[in-house]
């Protein structure tokens, strides 16, 4: 799972190399832009604006692949949705016949009404436990994290891959190996499934809408639940004690990784704030095109 110290960590210039297709985890950049006379760039300066398109690739393929999978989800829950009212109507049908004489069958107990109103988090408050991270929230993440295929060194030297997962012994990775994209999202399912139970925790009986929820889920999933304890983040703890959900909103600001500030991070905290407070999740970035033609932040 990422936090603060491993964000934004550079892409291995082999990478460059590859000549293949995003869909399998690989793209094949753009060429770099031709030096100016007179003017002297560094490597990292010649590939940035290859490595920037490479990543789109990838976030785009991951993304596609991501809204593929929860259309086939849905449509399975649907259907068993559509299984569970059946029964539940032939049940409650079942309940309203049952009789012991004639003058009884107009009878219906109210106990045995069923409903199938579910609570929308997006239109009211409701407890944490109730909630799951949006779709949206997690093409938000995939944006900011970015898309990895090969397991690298993050800055703080932990193996990472996918959406800024850290790998475990469990996963049975080293720095190198390649993944596929379903494993990619394999792993941010089960990291967010972990961020859930800790925005959980964090926010305890407080009723949050489902924008609220998704902007912690994406707070504890950069950070970490240890950087958001009382400890380390009391004045979050504090608000969310007090129900103050502006004061919650102000405190889900981390702009620093290894000691310093880091732009990437400004961003992401503008972001977060605004999937709080308006359920805005476009990215706040200001888009620009380069004299070489690469859309850039």
């Amino acid at each position: 799972m990422s936090n603060a110290a491993t964000i934004e960590a550079p892409i291995e210039t082999e990478a460059i190399a590859m000549r293949s297709d995003p869909r399998d985890g690989s793209t094949h950049p753009p060429s770099p832009p031709p030096r100016s006379e007179g003017r002297t760039s560094s490597k990292g300066e010649e590939l940035r604006p290859a490595l920037r398109w490479m990543r789109g690739q990838m976030v785009q393929e991951f993304i596609k692949r991501l809204r593929k999978q929860h259309r086939g989800e849905r449509g399975a829950s649907l259907r068993g949705r559509m299984r569970k009212r059946k029964t539940a109507m032939a049940m409650s049908a079942a309940v309203m016949g049952l009789s012991t004489g004639a003058a009884d069958i107009s009878t219906y107990d109210p106990k045995y009404s069923i409903s199938f109103a579910d609570l929308d988090g997006t239109q009211q408050r409701v407890n944490a436990l109730d909630l799951k991270v949006s779709e949206t929230m997690k093409e938000a993440l995939a944006e900011e994290e970015g898309v990895r295929l090969v397991v690298y060194r993050d800055v703080a030297g932990y193996p990472t891959v996918g959406v800024g997962h850290l790998v475990t012994p469990d996963d049975g990775l080293s720095v190198g190996d390649r993944i596929t994209y379903d494993q990619a999202i394999e792993f941010l399912e089960k990291d967010l499934e972990k961020a859930e139970e800790g925005v959980e925790r964090l926010v305890g009986d407080l009723p949050i809408y489902q924008h609220e929820f998704d902007a912690l889920v994406d707070l504890v999933y950069n950070v970490g639940e240890g950087n958001v304890s009382p400890s380390e983040s009391p004045r979050l703890n504090d608000a969310i004690a007090n129900a103050d959900y502006e004061g919650i909103a102000r405190q889900l600001e981390y702009t620093t990784a290894a000691g310093k500030v880091a732009r990437g991070l400004q961003y992401r905290s503008e972001r977060r704030q605004a999937i709080f407070m308006e359920a805005a999740y476009d990215d706040p970035r200001a888009v620009e095109v380069e004299t070489t033609g690469q859309v850039s932040a």
